[in-house]
């Protein structure tokens, strides 16, 4: 959408990340087996790249609920000192 948005042909973007429009086409949905690079160079390309920051941002609820869930491990007795 962001393409379109911009009004770039599917053309130019690929050109301008450096890759086929096949690959711009399987970034565009989304596909397996995409590398990360070429969805930063896409984004890039877009002036979108302060978006990829997004992607690896704290998940604070995932967190809360993971920690929830994680048994607690009963610990040995403290050795006494010799």
């Amino acid at each position: 959408m962001a393409r379109l948005r911009r009004r770039l042909s599917a053309q130019l973007v690929a050109e301008r990340a450096g890759m086929s429009r096949t690959t711009l086409r399987a970034v565009e949905h989304g596909e397996a087996g995409v590398t990360l690079g070429a969805y930063a160079n896409v984004l890039h390309c877009l002036g979108l790249e302060k978006d990829l920051a997004l992607v690896a941002r704290d998940d604070v609820l995932g967190r809360k609920l993971q920690d929830a869930g994680l048994p607690t491990r009963a610990r040995a007795p403290a050795r006494k000192p010799l």
